[in-house]
This record gives C-alpha cells, structure tokens and sequence, in this order.
C-alpha cells in the first residue's frame, strides 16, 4: 500500500525505528504505521535466551574432555546491542544479516575461555567431578567481564549436563574405579576380619584379665589367711616362751629353796635324819635295822630274833605279798 506497513511488535522485543539517521520510535512491544522507503526497523529481543554449547578442552595432564551445557543470558541494553550489531529486518521481519547470532558466539566464546582457563589448571579425574566449581567459576567471571558488560548483555546462569573424556580414557577410568572398588571391597572385608579378631581378642583378654583379677584376689586372701597364721604361731609360740620362762624361773625359785633347806643338812647322815623324823613307819626302822645287821655281819657274833618280832616281820611279809 504505497510502501506503508504496519508492524506489531511482542513485549519481549525492544523496537527501535531510525528515519534519516535518527531514532524516531524506542520500545518494547510496538505497534505502529510505517513508511518503509524512509524507515530501518531494528528489532531487538529482550527475553531471556538458553544457548546450548560445547567445548573441547585439554586438562593439565594433556587429556581432552568434552564439556557440554547452556548459557543463560538477556540483553540489558537493546540500544548499546542495536550500535554495536546489526538487528534491522526486513518488512518481513527478518534479520538484514548475522549479527544477531554473533552476539551469543561472542558470550559463548567468553565463556569458553573461562572454562578453558579452570581445564588447564586440573587432571582429568579432577575435572570429570568438578562441574559445580566450574560452574560457580565460569558464572562469576561472566558477570565480572568487561567484555560482556561491553555487549550489553546480561548472564544470568550458566549450567553443565554433561563432561566427558575420550571414550578409550574413559575406559581406563572405568577400569581404575572398578579395580579401585574392589580393592576398596577387599579392604572392607579384611577391616571387618580384623575388627572380628580384634574384638575376641579384646574378650579374651577381658576374661584372662578377669581369670587374674580372681587369682590375685585369690592369692591376696590366701595371703591374709597365712599372715593370720604368722601371728596366732608368732603369738603361740611367745606364749610358750613365756610359759617355759615362767616354769624355769619356778623351777629355779623351787631349786633355791631346796638348796636352801638341804643345805644345812648335807653334812648328816641320812641314817640320823631317818632316826630323827618321828613321821617314820616302825616297820621301817625295823628294816633298817636289820638292813645295818647285814652289812655289819661279819662284826656279829650271835644275832637273836624274839618270836613275836619274828611274828610281826612275817605277819607284815604275807600282807605286802597280798
């Protein structure tokens, strides 16, 4: 219609119209006549956008791994992004050239250096399970970037689905997790048999200790008992000394007092101390009268023996025989 169109922009498009090099309309979701011979249309989206990537990297110990994921970002500035890339479209709505494309090659290009950088630094076990750190480090040099600050844009997450090594290093790691599980099993059994006989031995030896504890409480009252023992003998045997003392000292008192009375008299002879104890039995001075007839025999010349004397000395034999 003479050159005139209509155009209907959606909210999450920032439209700008320039005629003769000046910017005539600035907003998002725009509706609006236009003459198409004297007008450019810009055309900038504003919603957020997931930008697949993938990076092939190099670890520290010379290892390719392959890094696959999303940025998230959204142009912050449309009228910063529309000076420094072209997005004019057509009155069909399409983009005059590629720059709108080479705005996210741009950001994920930033961040592939930064990936890159965090790759270098680390083994390749250690990249394969580090995803959250190179995440959190990838994400915060984006939003820190003076370059991305440049473009306009801003990151808003940057995300990882998958890292993986070339398929024969991931063969090997497979293997050295596989051997190193079944070491680790093998350690957890021979643990577990250790703590197995670590534990009876620590029974027996509670029971043996035990077994000792009792012998030694054993000994202790067998020791008791001798020790008693020690001390009844101790003063049994101080008792009997005292007692052997005592009687010797008698003994000694009553061998005084004999030596005492006898000792007047051991010069008598014994036929007077007969003859003078008026205790004697008359048989018994008739005994020893006749026993000093014996032993004067030979001085005698005649001995004669009345007969009732002679009576009483028989009278007296035939009742000592009864």
């Amino acid at each position: 219609m003479l050159g005139f169109r209509y155009l209907k922009a959606t909210a999450t498009t920032h439209v700008l119209q320039y005629q003769a090099g000046k910017i005539v309309r600035d907003g998002a979701g725009l509706s609006f006549w236009y003459f198409a011979p004297t007008s450019v249309i810009v055309q900038v989206p504003v919603s957020s956008r997931d930008v697949p990537f993938v990076f092939n990297e190099v670890t520290s110990d010379f290892q390719d791994v392959t890094i696959q994921g999303e940025l998230t970002c959204r142009i912050r500035d449309p009228k910063k992004v529309a000076a420094l890339l072209d997005h004019s479209v057509d009155v069909h709505g399409r983009y005059l050239s590629d720059d709108p494309s080479k705005l996210y090659d741009r950001l994920i290009h930033e961040a592939q250096i930064l990936a890159r950088s965090f790759t270098q630094k680390r083994p390749l076990k250690e990249v394969l399970v580090a995803s959250d750190s190179l995440i959190a480090e990838v994400l915060a040099g984006m939003k820190s970037s003076e370059g991305v600050a440049f473009l306009g844009v801003e990151v808003i997450g940057f995300s990882i689905v998958g890292m993986k090594a070339a398929p024969e290093m991931t063969k090997a790691l497979q293997t050295d997790a596989r051997e190193d599980l079944l070491r680790r099993a093998d350690e957890a059994i021979y643990a577990r048999r250790n703590a197995a006989v670590e534990l009876e031995r620590t029974i027996k030896e509670n029971e043996l200790n035990t077994e000792i504890a009792v012998e030694q409480k054993k000994r202790q009252v067998r020791e008791s008992q001798m020790a008693a023992d020690i001390a009844v003998e101790e003063q049994r045997k101080t008792l009997v000394d005292v007692r052997i003392d005592n009687e010797r000292k008698e003994a000694e008192s009553r061998g005084a007092a004999l030596q005492a009375i006898l000792e007047p008299i051991q010069s008598v002879d014994w036929r007077t101390l007969i003859a003078v104890n008026s205790n004697i039995d008359s048989k018994m001075m008739i005994s020893l009268a006749f026993q000093q007839i014996a032993e004067n025999a030979e001085k005698i010349g005649e001995l004669n023996i009345s007969p009732d004397l002679l009576n009483t000395l028989l009278r007296t034999s035939r009742e000592s025989q009864k």
